[in-house]
């Protein structure tokens, strides 16, 4: 099993959104990271089949998506970053007209929709309008009409949006159980998101792909480009200014201590740390903030 792009580009008039990216993506979790503006969304509706490229080929297994047609189709699952709901159904109405437009039987449809209510602990707001639910509970019924059909590839656009840390760590845990031997691609800003269940991250960046592997292999982009200082706090504006601060800490002698990215320490006593893929990300985008849950 094997989703390929060759030679993928999409062009908006003059702004290339994807630009020449090739990449095979086999089953696991894979994590695409990239900055606002940088191709993630238009690539991933391209793999769903929404959107059609301007030049290269997206294949499932050697064939063509667009030549599979409906048995594509079957075997996809997509969350895009806003989905579209009739605003009187309820989550078991919305979930049951899915099913059937998956083309579930009877049968398969409820045993799917119970089991998903449960693991996504929507259970209680079955019989509840979707337009009365919170926006963590409209992700959690985005999630779960994704994945109605066992789809064997799962595209999950910014997936974790306005879910709490809990419902964020079992997500998590749920989707690394469902990639066992499934395709789950997951575009996010939440760093911390990927970093742990990722088998391989690409790193896309003016739509282009940057990077790709996984998360030990990427962060050894930024080895030696990682320090912690102790300081005072009349210095944190200056570290600010001068550099790429990551982190910031309170300690009890009244100083800070700060996680900062540069190619040398600024400062004499400056420490070497292990680098995390959120020091990646903050290095190949700096102008960027990570969203830290």
């Amino acid at each position: 099993m094997e989703l390929c792009m060759e030679h993928v580009s999409k062009q908006f008039k003059d702004v290339t959104a994807v630009d020449d990216i090739s990449l095979r993506i086999t089953p696991g979790v894979w994590g695409l990271l990239g900055a606002n503006g940088a191709g993630k969304t238009t690539l991933m509706r391209m793999i769903a089949g929404i959107m059609k490229p301007d030049s290269g080929k997206i294949l499932y297994d050697g064939i063509p998506i667009g030549e599979l047609k409906e048995s594509y189709r079957d075997v996809f699952g997509y969350l895009p970053q806003e989905f579209g709901f009739y605003p009187e159904f309820t989550v078991k109405d919305y979930l049951e007209y899915v099913a059937v437009l998956k083309g579930l039987t009877e049968k398969d449809s409820k045993r799917r929709i119970n089991g998903l209510l449960e693991q996504l602990t929507l259970s209680h707001v079955r019989n509840k309008k979707i337009m009365k639910l919170s926006g963590g509970m409209k992700r959690r019924v985005g999630i779960a009409q994704a994945l109605l059909n066992e789809p064997e590839i799962l595209v999950l656009d910014e997936p974790t949006s306005g879910l709490d840390p809990g419902e964020r760590v079992r997500f998590r845990n749920l989707l690394s159980e469902f990639a066992h031997d499934r395709i789950v691609l997951i575009s996010t800003h939440i760093v911390s998101d990927v970093e742990y269940i990722a088998t391989q991250n690409a790193v896309v960046k003016g739509g282009k792909l940057l990077a790709q592997g996984t998360t030990g292999e990427l962060v050894k982009m930024v080895e030696g480009k990682v320090w912690t200082a102790r300081i005072p706090m009349e210095r944190l504006p200056e570290y600010e200014r001068r550099l790429q601060v990551v982190n910031i800490r309170n300690e009890d002698d009244g100083q800070i201590s700060v996680r900062y990215l540069a190619k040398e320490p600024y400062t004499a006593g400056s420490l070497p740390a292990a680098p995390h893929l959120e020091d990646l990300y903050l290095w190949l985008f700096p102008g960027e903030t990570v969203e830290r849950r």
